[in-house]
């Protein structure tokens, strides 16, 4: 276990080094600003320069986050994801990534826009409106995703696994994925079944039954 937080520790500090080496520029700036620079100017150039600094301060704070996220994810696709028997986290973590990314700069942007005079409540009621729609528009997408979890946390059946779909064909497990799972008939036949339809219907492992 203590290797494991050493791994993940490492992993972090190599993301996140150089945006924390600019977090601490900035702060070093700041307190030099705030004790020499700023008694001396005026306070329409202090309301400016406050302004700027607190955006600049958010970046680099988004920075720093952003790449902790990514470490903690590389760390596991390279420790964890690898190791398991199914591909279902190693296509889920690109994408995870890639949507904590999007969610931690919209949460920036969020804050940023209130230091320039932007009111922000029609924004978020615009995003808040815009996600349920495209959660309604991919809502059978997001079924399967959910489906393909349970499936790996239920594990019905599993890689290699010899079972009876729902349809009556029996096959073999080949791939169990983000949205579909792939498996072989008897006939040589690849058979793609939503993840969903599995989660659903009566499933036959004549594997478990074996062991």
């Amino acid at each position: 276990m203590g290797q494991i937080s050493k791994k993940v520790s490492w992993e972090i500090i190599k993301k996140s080094f150089l945006p924390i080496l600019i977090f601490v520029l900035i702060v070093i700036f700041y307190i030099f600003y705030s004790s020499k620079l700023e008694p001396r100017l005026a306070p329409h150039l202090q309301q400016n320069i406050k302004k700027y600094l607190s955006t600049i301060f958010v970046i680099s704070i988004t920075f720093i986050i952003q790449r902790i996220v990514g470490g903690i994810f590389s760390w596991y696709k390279e420790n964890i994801a690898s190791k398991t028997a199914t591909r279902l986290d190693d296509e889920l973590i690109p994408l995870l990534r890639r949507v904590s990314k999007v969610i931690i700069w919209i949460i920036a942007l969020l804050i940023i826009l209130p230091f320039y005079g932007v009111n922000i409540s029609a924004l978020i009621a615009t995003l808040g409106v815009s996600s349920l729609a495209i959660a309604l528009a991919a809502q059978d997408t997001i079924a399967n995703i959910i489906a393909g979890f349970m499936i790996m946390v239920d594990r019905p059946f599993r890689l290699d696994d010899k079972i009876k779909l729902p349809s009556g064909e029996i096959v073999k497990v080949l791939d169990i994925g983000v949205r579909r799972s792939r498996f072989l008939s008897e006939d040589k036949a690849i058979i793609i079944v939503p993840n969903l339809e599995l989660s659903k219907s009566k499933i036959v492992n004549y594997t478990y039954g074996e062991e």
